[in-house]
């Protein structure tokens, strides 16, 4: 009797692709989109051998409490994303924003995209 091979699922898949990608060394900036308004961030970051090295965002929001939001956030995104693989950062709700790491994420995937080779 022949043992049935295991069959890679979707998040196999996925983290073999982003063990595979290789992202080139420099500074990338995208804009990222989220909301209903629809609201933007500009997120900068630096790469090293596919490490983020340095991480910015650039706040647009002129609503004073979405500018508050977005400030809060930009404060708070380098603490939580230096030092990590670009393929595995993904942002959740910080610094009291559940809206922004939508646009940060989405700058990140464009980002993803720019950098690889």
């Amino acid at each position: 009797m022949i043992a049935a091979q295991p069959t890679p699922s979707s998040s196999d898949t996925r983290l073999a692709l982003r063990q595979t990608v290789r992202y080139a060394d420099g500074t990338y900036t995208a804009r990222g989109w989220y909301g209903s308004l629809p609201s933007s961030i500009t997120v900068t970051v630096t790469l090293a051998r596919g490490v983020i090295t340095r991480a910015s965002v650039q706040t647009h929001a002129t609503n004073p409490t979405s500018l508050d939001l977005q400030r809060r956030f930009a404060a708070a995104v380098p603490r939580v994303v230096v030092g990590r693989p670009i393929g595995e950062v993904r942002v959740g709700r910080l610094a009291g924003s559940s809206g922004t790491p939508v646009g940060f994420n989405d700058a990140l995937e464009k980002i993803k995209e720019q950098a690889s080779n």
